[in-house]
């Protein structure tokens, strides 16, 4: 199989702020040619400890319901094409493109700085998100682990925790995720783009198959776990004519709620969504770009506050209509229910125990 399709970018882009130079998709393998040696090897993954001082950030975005957040790893496997954390990698003079997916960063330690953080008596308790860079549980938590030891200190102290992701890995926490839905401290949003195999294939590459994310959505729910499902983003020409079948697949299996954002292509994505649109869409390539100029205000991104994860003009007013239709058809316009705060306990042994 040629890493076309095991990997989503095409090829290692360079940065456009820090002046990486662009270099070969074949950066692992440079010495190998096809015509002496065939179809050159996969590149392969590997996973660098990250020593970071701190484990929680915080943000100050009006475009979204929390203010904190966890990410236990840096990169991402899954090698989702439109993933807007791409960029990130530049910080480290990678590319946002093949090296994103497969030069990972790990942070052991998390939770133990959690729980370091957690006892300060200056902490001030808020939902903490996981999954809003790159994804908890992409395939090395499996054997890292480091989302579910940050979990349990969250779950230890009756700490609020929303979770998003795309991988049905999820339910394997749901022993610990169960007890905290019970008492008000949890929700989970499983992103499903498509429901066809072969576009999630080259989309999402190493995601887990869009069966298997209905799967978690079932485990969760009938874990007593709320559940939201997420069509982001929704691609022009591409994935938005999936719109009303996922969101009614969705709420068969059990989610009682819903969102959409349409795709967005911050810095270094936009050329990689390009290429990757010229490889594996080259009919409709030109169209697709047309539209999201269009519901982007005649760019490819619009990264204004309010403006980023929306969109304007007709074709977004038209996403906007068919999903609030759906939404109401398929009942996933459940009520959101805040998650408590007023349980927190600092962590066993901290100070605040104490009184």
């Amino acid at each position: 199989m040629s890493n076309r399709v095991v990997r989503g970018a095409t090829q290692n882009r360079e940065s456009r702020r820090f002046g990486l130079p662009e270099r070969e998709i074949d950066g692992d393998w440079l010495d190998d040619i096809v015509h002496v040696d065939g179809e050159p090897r996969p590149v392969q993954t590997t996973v660098t400890v990250e020593k970071p001082k701190t484990i929680i950030t915080r943000n100050t975005s009006p475009d979204i319901l929390f203010d904190r957040s966890i990410n236990a790893y840096r990169g991402c496997e899954h090698g989702c094409i439109y993933c807007f954390a791409r960029p990130t990698h530049a910080f480290h003079d990678l590319s946002p493109g093949i090296d994103f997916e497969t030069r990972l960063f790990a942070k052991p330690d998390a939770a133990a700085l959690l729980r370091a953080e957690l006892s300060k008596p200056s902490y001030r308790c808020g939902p903490i998100a996981m999954g809003t860079n790159t994804d908890p549980y992409q395939p090395i938590e499996r054997d890292w682990r480091i989302t579910r030891s940050c979990i349990e200190i969250l779950a230890e102290t009756d700490h609020p925790l929303m979770i998003t992701t795309k991988s049905n890995r999820v339910t394997r926490d749901i022993d610990l995720l169960g007890p905290m839905a019970a008492k008000q401290l949890t929700s989970v949003m499983v992103s499903v783009t498509s429901l066809d195999p072969r576009i999630a294939m080259t989309l999402e590459p190493r995601a887990p198959a869009p069966r298997k994310r209905l799967e978690a959505i079932r485990a969760l729910s009938q874990a007593g776990i709320p559940v939201q499902v997420s069509v982001s983003p929704l691609i022009p020409s591409i994935t938005d004519h999936e719109t009303e079948a996922i969101l009614e697949a969705a709420a068969e299996a059990g989610a009682t709620r819903c969102s959409f954002i349409p795709v967005r292509l911050p810095f270094e994505v936009a050329p990689l969504f390009r290429a990757w649109l010229d490889t594996h869409f080259p009919d409709r390539s030109g169209k697709v770009m047309s539209i999201i100029n269009e519901i982007r205000g005649g760019r490819d991104n619009d990264p204004r506050f309010g403006n980023r994860m929306r969109g304007q003009g007709p074709w977004y007013d038209l996403m906007l209509t068919r999903f609030k239709r759906a939404r109401r058809k398929y009942g996933l316009d459940a009520q959101w229910v805040p998650l408590r705060t007023d349980l927190f306990r600092p962590p066993a042994g901290a100070q605040g125990r104490l009184f």
